[in-house]
């Protein structure tokens, strides 16, 4: 491809929400975290090799027998409320976090699959997390 040589109309599109397609038959629950498994579609979080922390789900959805059958709208930029894995101190405020399952995140793992920091601890089990600088 050539570079420019006339205006491009690029149709910018605000990031904070984004759809991506789902995997077939993966059941994803609104609030969820959600990863990519190496196949290029949404799956509920999982603590595993090579997964891409993707952002939180917007809605449920079911994946239909196909790959791409339907679509979830996932955030991109916010913080929300897990669970952290082991317990929750104020010692944790700032702490990075990774992808536990759909609906807890820890201090470690691991596979690593970094999903935030804590900016917020809400009591002895739940934390805020601030997804934006590790989603993908």
């Amino acid at each position: 491809m050539t570079a420019l040589s006339a205006a491009y109309e690029a149709e910018r599109q605000d990031g904070e929400i984004v759809d991506v397609p789902v995997k077939a038959s993966a059941v994803i629950y609104k609030g969820g975290l959600l990863v990519d498994k190496g196949t290029g579609y949404a799956e509920p979080g999982d603590d595993g090799s090579g997964y891409t922390f993707l952002g939180v789900a917007v809605e449920s959805a079911t994946g239909t027998a196909s790959d791409g059958g339907v679509t979830v709208r996932v955030y991109k930029t916010g913080s929300f409320k897990y669970t952290l894995a082991g317990g929750a101190t104020q010692t944790n405020l700032g702490v990075r976090v990774y992808v536990s399952d759909d609906q807890t995140v820890g201090t470690s793992s691991t596979n690593s699959i970094a999903c935030g920091y804590i900016v917020k601890v809400v009591d002895a089990t739940y934390v805020k997390v601030r997804i934006d600088s590790d989603v993908r």
